[in-house]
């Protein structure tokens, strides 16, 4: 089954809002990691907006208790841009995923891909230093990347897949999603081809994913503000149930 890994910033986002610890951020990834999720993602940026330092080691001792009391598995990625910051953070906790994401000062969000000839000299070194460490390294890109080899070349086990303009061009209807959607599986099976394996995140949700989970050779995706935003509808539990039934595929496809 495709594993699900939650992300939490947005938790984090409101907490820091109004500043003191509600919700928590810790109880609330507790709910998470119980409702047979396959972990969580955090992004530590470094105005700290939502994810702060601390967090990302409470909630690592989060996932190791766990994992320790319920014989588990459960995974922690560990997002951030390519920067001896990110590096630092990724050596201290050795979560069990690092996801490399390009970053620029100010932006809401992330919104586009490596270009990997480029970003090669500055991934590389990184990449190698952090598998060093037993953590898997995947690094985002987009669906029309054109230079795949770059990120064999360097070592990355898997590619994030950015699927923002796949999520605009599905809320348009089920055809212009679709028609998306087959570059992202020309995107994956060229990755697949280079022995590099798939996850998939951005403005997924339980509507699109049951288009997006077909895709070749996909492993996890990483949901987080369409999740949480849902969440607020239904609640944390019903919300999390739906999404991994659409994920196991037990939902009506769409279209």
């Amino acid at each position: 089954m495709i594993q699900l890994s939650v992300n939490v910033n947005k938790i984090a986002t409101m907490r820091n809002s109004r500043g003191g610890d509600i919700p928590n951020l810790v109880e609330y990834s507790e709910i998470i990691l119980n409702s047979g999720v396959g972990g969580l993602t955090v992004h530590p940026r470094e105005d700290e907006r939502h994810i702060k330092r601390q967090d990302v080691t409470d909630l690592n001792n989060l996932i190791k208790s766990f994992n320790k009391k319920h014989s588990k598995e459960m995974e922690y990625n560990i997002e951030g841009e390519p920067s001896e910051r990110i590096l630092e953070i990724v050596l201290h906790e050795k979560p069990s995923q690092a996801t490399l994401v390009p970053v620029q000062p100010g932006e809401i969000t992330s919104h586009k891909g490596f270009h990997l000839k480029e970003d090669y000299k500055v991934l590389e070194p990184l990449v190698k230093k952090i598998k060093a460490q037993g953590v898997r390294v995947a690094i985002f890109v987009e669906s029309n990347i054109a230079d795949l080899e770059y990120a064999k070349d360097m070592g990355v086990d898997r590619i994030e897949l950015y699927t923002g303009p796949f999520a605009f061009e599905f809320s348009k209807g089920f055809k212009e999603g679709e028609k998306s959607f087959q570059e992202y599986c020309k995107t994956a099976e060229k990755a697949l081809s280079l022995g590099i394996e798939i996850n998939a995140g951005h403005d997924l949700d339980h509507e699109n994913l049951k288009l997006m989970r077909n895709l070749p050779g996909l492993k996890e995706v990483s949901i987080g503000h369409r999740l949480i935003s849902y969440a607020l509808l239904v609640g944390l539990p019903n919300c999390l149930k739906t999404y991994l039934e659409t994920l196991s595929g037990e939902n009506i496809p769409v279209g």
